[in-house]
């Protein structure tokens, strides 16, 4: 079936639900057993079936199944957020003394996450040129054993070359680990192009109303007994609330992702047209530096992107951004309001890649409102912008 006859269908039984459409809440910790047999065979196997609240209940087991589905896994497990995910996945893969190579776009967390709590247990990291492609064969030691990659990072959108990757770290014996956020199962899937283990931060767009914090990671068949065994082992453990509401999330997430793209290229292309604009970070574009990448193995676009200004002085930036009303300023994205923050520029500075761009970057996020009053509110905010320029010294 098609991805989007997928989302509709599973993850859901109403057959083993009284006829009703949604799995159900289903909280609780204590599991009753009818005898001292049936309590040691759960024992034994307390991943066959209902053991105990915090290995899962039927609401996550219902988004495991469903995720795994999209993403062709052997297993997902389901975490309290997308950094959860990422960090018990890499806990998971590496022990003392192994070497990770990160793409130098990695969401910040996983960077604080690999160069504190990693480092403190003798794991050591490096980084890598998002566009190293096969050429990351030439930065492995003997000691790599996990390579994470965000394809594309969310704050400067370069995209890996993840087949060309995965096929180095498969020659070596290292794992390959994709943060597929940004592309959501419907759009990539990183497992059929020779990644280990996938993680989303379910928090945007799988539960796509701003509302839960909820992670997962999907595995394949090598990779998914030590992920679901480390998560166990550290008690790791999401709100069936929450799973319940990525669960209706993804019912609409195909018609969300295509609103969210339709209006994010209007956007995007509004934008690129604008005097004050350097650039714009889209996929769709041709120009664009990951656009071939993106054309081979993604199906289309989300809503998040980015566009870089000409060098403007920090208070006219401010006088845009800060008479904003239908884009809010807050982190996180995915959900079905738009947003639109500066990025720190402290995030665009690192020693393995160049940033080529002087002036700000800001990130978008395309949500579900008119497009055409959207525009309208950009048009004003760049007003804004230029008569805040002309009113300063120089």
């Amino acid at each position: 079936m098609s991805k989007a006859t997928d989302v509709v269908h599973h993850g859901r039984d109403p057959r083993r639900q009284e006829g009703l459409v949604n799995t159900p809440v289903y909280r609780g910790s204590t599991v009753l057993f009818p005898t001292v047999a049936a309590l040691e065979q759960a024992t034994r196997n307390p991943n066959d079936g209902v053991f105990y609240g915090r290995f899962g209940t039927p609401t996550h087991f219902a988004l495991q199944d469903a995720i795994s589905r999209l993403e062709g896994a052997a297993g997902t497990v389901v975490a309290a957020s997308g950094l959860q995910a990422i960090t018990v996945a890499a806990l998971a893969l590496l022990r003392a003394g192994d070497h990770v190579l990160a793409a130098d776009c990695v969401y910040d967390p996983t960077r604080r996450f690999c160069e504190g709590v990693l480092k403190r247990f003798g794991v050591e990291t490096s980084y890598v040129r998002p566009d190293a492609g096969g050429d990351i064969a030439a930065e492995f030691r003997p000691n790599t054993r996990l390579v994470i990659l965000e394809s594309p990072g969310s704050l400067t959108f370069e995209f890996q070359d993840i087949p060309a990757v995965a096929q180095a770290a498969r020659e070596r014996g290292a794992w390959v680990m994709v943060d597929n956020t940004w592309a959501t199962p419907l759009l990539c899937n990183p497992l059929a192009l020779g990644a280990d283990v996938v993680v989303h931060a379910a928090t945007k767009y799988i539960a796509g109303h701003a509302d839960a914090m909820l992670g997962t990671i999907s595995c394949n068949a090598r990779s998914f007994e030590p992920v679901r065994g480390m998560a166990q082992a550290l008690g790791v453990y999401a709100s069936p609330d929450d799973c319940f509401l990525a669960l209706r999330g993804l019912r609409t997430l195909d018609v969300r992702l295509k609103r969210h793209e339709a209006t994010g290229l209007a956007l995007a292309r509004w934008l690129a047209r604008q005097p004050e604009v350097e650039c714009v970070l889209h996929p769709a574009f041709a120009e664009f530096p990951g656009h071939a990448l993106w054309r081979r193995d993604f199906r289309g676009a989300c809503g998040l992107f980015a566009a870089v200004l000409k060098p403007v002085p920090k208070a006219a930036l401010e006088a845009m951004l800060d008479g904003l009303r239908l884009f809010g300023m807050g982190y996180s994205w995915g959900g079905f309001e738009s947003l639109a923050i500066p990025v720190p520029a402290a995030h665009l500075k690192s020693a393995r890649r160049q940033w080529p761009h002087e002036g700000p970057l800001l990130r978008f996020h395309a949500g579900l409102e008119d497009p055409d009053e959207l525009i309208a509110e950009l048009d004003a905010g760049f007003a804004r912008l230029r008569t805040a320029s002309r009113s300063l010294p120089a």
